[in-house]
């Protein structure tokens, strides 16, 4: 087992030797902030509001992937949290995505304000990577500081600062909408910011509330309270809120503007106004995906489609497998022990589909520098030598997982990738396992006896002609 300190140093190594690559995978139109080593404390650190934030490759399969429901999940959780990104692979971040312990990409870490300023709670995220499972997430993660009020304490809360500005909503629901919760975070400190029942009837008589939700304004002092009467819509409501106190200043960088809706009053699905203040996080779907055409390609030049990488060789009989890799004289091979499908035409779970493209974007890389790398061939269940080999190394029976597992016949050791309890099958994660291999590094067993075909004996030369 390699030691933490020994594991952190060898993550460190390998992404200093990524190349440099400034071209991310998101525009500066996409909804995705794309944030940096010099701004990840302005933009995430400092922030008041919940971020999640993808550590990334550019030529990473999985990232690729990943990036229309990234953007789509960007654009539901707009005005309500930090959807960010951050390119690995550039030069100059790569010491950020070192200290935050990125072992794979991608990476989605959500980011909660703690009671320490610039000390954010980071976790990693380990969903569906759904727009829908990462919204539900991050909505789940936004800090309440909204005060559920009833007919019994309502007075006690107002008289608490009499002199400050109040907001009060009311509504028919007993939970807190993600967007109340945003703009109690928006206006932290300068306006105080409760939730009451229509059920409390001596709140409701009290300010005149007749529908539902409503939301009303205490201005502070013996000002008379405003109800509000605009769209239940963010940006409408922080104008409103505005005429008492000024919100927060948020570092996230602007958005550009698109000119061809400068003249148009209607919202759309990214915008912040768009979103209403009664939505719940079940209720926040994915919109549709921005058409790459309209805004995602340079004016300049036509988009470029990323391309995969080649898939890896497969040994589809007990034959070809020990022609290839179990041979007296075999040098070192890795193989990946797929399992059997659930049902006949089902598809791959998914740690195996990972574990495939995990080693075939390992392969390519090394076949586009032309550095020397030991095969990688995938094994199917069907191939009666794939649970020969299960059974003979001692490996999880039944096929119901995949095993990634390097063996040498010429000098009869074997090694077992372990994915931890997590199944992650990632690119650096597995590279590093792949390059301690290549180093000499680590522990490696011995094959038992009866893996490696023995070798066939010479026959004498025949000294007549055999019928």
């Amino acid at each position: 087992m390699m030691q933490p300190t020994s594991a952190l140093l060898l993550v460190a190594s390998l992404l200093a030797a990524l190349p440099a690559n400034a071209d991310g995978l998101y525009t500066k139109k996409s909804p995705v902030i794309q944030v940096t080593q010099k701004n990840y404390d302005q933009l995430i650190a400092n922030s008041n509001h919940t971020s999640i934030v993808e550590f990334y490759a550019p030529w990473c399969g999985h990232c690729q992937n990943l990036k229309p429901a990234y953007e789509k999940a960007a654009k539901n959780l707009d005005g309500l949290a930090k959807v960010a990104a951050v390119n690995c692979d550039d030069d100059a971040n790569k010491p950020l995505c070192g200290r935050m312990g990125v072992q794979g990409f991608p990476t989605l870490k959500i980011m909660t304000p703690s009671k320490k300023p610039g000390k954010p709670r980071v976790e990693d995220y380990r969903g569906d990577r759904s727009a829908k499972a990462i919204v539900g997430a991050v909505v789940d993660r936004i800090p309440n500081h909204v005060k559920k009020v009833t007919d019994k304490n309502l007075e006690e809360w107002l008289s608490q600062d009499e002199e400050s500005p109040k907001a009060i909503l009311f509504t028919e629901k007993g939970t807190t909408s993600a967007l109340i919760r945003a703009l109690a975070i928006d206006f932290l400190g300068s306006v105080k910011v409760a939730q009451i029942r229509n059920k409390e009837t001596e709140a409701v008589e009290k300010f005149g509330v007749t529908d539902f939700p409503a939301l009303v304004l205490l201005p502070g002092g013996e000002k008379e309270h405003v109800v509000y009467d605009g769209e239940l819509k963010k940006q409408p409501i922080i104008e409103f809120l505005s005429q008492v106190a000024a919100p927060n200043p948020d570092p996230a960088p602007a958005k550009p503007k698109d000119k061809s809706t400068k003249s148009s009053k209607s919202t759309t699905a990214g915008s912040r106004s768009s979103t209403v203040i009664d939505d719940q996080a079940e209720n926040l779907k994915p919109t549709e995906s921005p058409d790459p055409k309209v805004e995602d390609a340079p004016e300049s030049k036509p988009a470029q489609v990323p391309i995969p990488a080649p898939p890896i060789d497969t040994l589809p009989t007990v034959e070809a497998l020990e022609a290839a890799c179990l041979q007296p004289k075999s040098g070192t091979c890795v193989l990946a022990l797929l399992p059997e499908p659930s049902e006949p035409d089902a598809d791959l779970p998914s740690p195996a589909k990972e574990a495939i493209v995990s080693l075939s974007e390992i392969a390519h890389k090394h076949a586009v520098r032309k550095s020397h790398l030991f095969p990688f061939y995938t094994v199917p269940a069907i191939n009666s030598g794939a649970q020969t080999l299960r059974n003979g190394l001692g490996l999880a029976e039944g096929a119901q997982t995949v095993e990634i597992i390097a063996l040498n016949g010429r000098r009869g050791w074997w090694r077992q990738y372990d994915p931890s309890d997590v199944a992650d099958y990632s690119v650096t994660r597995v590279e590093s396992w792949i390059d301690a291999i290549r180093l000499g590094e680590g522990s490696k067993a011995k094959l038992p006896d009866g893996i490696v075909v023995e070798a066939e004996p010479e026959k004498p030369a025949a000294d007549h002609d055999e019928l």
